[in-house]
């Protein structure tokens, strides 16, 4: 089949877009108004975007109803940091919970029943029961055109300035133990899945030189 996504003349019963950039992971943002309310919201629409220095994107879209911007763009936007934690199967039920609507003087954390532990350079805190937290500070927000009003996107940028690892989630090969933290991701409509199988593929040809920073030694520039 083919459609042009302006006319969305798919003639499926849902549209399959979302379904067509998988998995994708799921970052569990946590941020500070400028009032000191905390908030923590998963985003499905969340990656990586550089690793020297390391740089992590989310795209939040506006509420619906409201036109307005989700918090945590609001807040990263007007105190310049977030956190974003790693959502894994085992607190599924609790980023669910996070995912509502709630009005902004809710606490997240005490609606899911999670543990709040400070962060080393930043002032949002970071999720206790998550095995991997990105201390982030902002960077720039790419706002996207839209169809919609509600289905506008912004795409906040932040670097990543402090990683915290649970010791129990690396290997005795000095690896972090994925299959151990079944990271959860999103696969579009209301399905999900998580990371039990994990295969190693060697770099073909010119590649091979592209995986090194393992253990390339930092460049010193004049």
């Amino acid at each position: 089949m083919f459609y042009e996504t302006a006319k969305n003349n798919h003639g499926l019963p849902y549209n399959p877009f979302k379904s067509c950039v998988v998995p994708r992971p799921i970052g569990w943002v946590s941020t500070l108004s400028h009032d000191g309310i905390v908030n923590l919201a998963p985003f499905s629409m969340f990656n990586q975007l550089n690793y020297d220095p390391p740089f992590v994107c989310f795209s939040g879209s506006n509420r619906p109803g409201t036109g307005q911007r989700k918090d945590s763009v609001t807040n990263a936007e007007e105190t310049g940091e977030f956190v974003v934690n790693m959502a894994t199967y085992d607190l599924r039920e609790k980023v669910s919970t996070t995912a509502q609507f709630v009005d902004p003087e809710v606490d997240e954390f005490e609606l899911a029943g999670l543990t709040k532990v400070p962060s080393k350079l930043i002032r949002p805190p970071r999720v206790a029961e998550s095995p991997i937290h990105l201390e982030c500070r902002y960077h720039s927000t790419l706002t996207l055109p839209a169809n919609r009003r509600h289905s506008t996107h912004h795409v906040v940028i932040g670097e990543v300035v402090g990683i915290h690892i649970r010791d129990d989630v690396i290997g005795a090969d000095g690896k972090i133990d994925i299959k151990k933290i079944r990271p959860l991701a999103r696969l579009g409509y209301m399905d999900y899945t998580s990371v039990t199988e994990v295969f190693t593929m060697a770099p073909q040809g010119n590649q091979a030189g592209q995986i090194g920073e393992a253990v390339a030694k930092p460049k010193v520039l004049a």
